[in-house]
């Protein structure tokens, strides 16, 4: 009986160094790819509960675009790209997030900008090219 736990023990290793291996120069997964999936589930549950067949059809695929694009961004090697593409949407959803500031768009050079909310017109100044501008926050 030891024999076979030493086996499967020993088989386990084996798999994890492979898949180690392979993974190896990958990019792996992260909050977008998170959000992704889940995403991609929930489509494929709303294609399980809708009964318009053009409906359920339409959500399938969507899920299984979402799913692909997941394992695509996981496996990939350009790993540049990837942490490129999750850092703008770790940024999109922080400003979501923060209701005390309102995000503005220098007309010059496009560098975003921060401002409290709630104070009616301000005059900013851009701390990168030091453009002025006035709007609303």
């Amino acid at each position: 009986m030891n024999g076979i736990g030493n086996w499967f023990r020993q088989l386990g290793a084996k798999i994890v160094a492979g898949t180690r291996s392979f993974m190896q120069g990958r990019y792996g997964t992260d909050k977008l790819n998170t959000a992704i999936l889940v995403t991609g589930l929930i489509a494929c549950f709303l294609a399980v509960f809708i009964p318009l067949p053009l409906l359920n059809l339409v959500f399938m695929l969507v899920s299984y675009i979402l799913m692909g694009w997941a394992i695509f961004r996981m496996l990939s090697r350009n790993t540049y790209k990837r942490y490129q593409e999750n850092r703008k949407y770790l940024r999109f959803v922080e400003r979501i997030k923060d209701r005390e500031h309102r995000y503005f768009d220098c007309p010059r050079c496009r560098q975003p900008v921060r401002v409290p909310r709630g104070k009616g017109k301000i005059s900013i100044t851009c701390p990168k090219c030091r453009e002025k501008f006035i709007r609303k926050s």
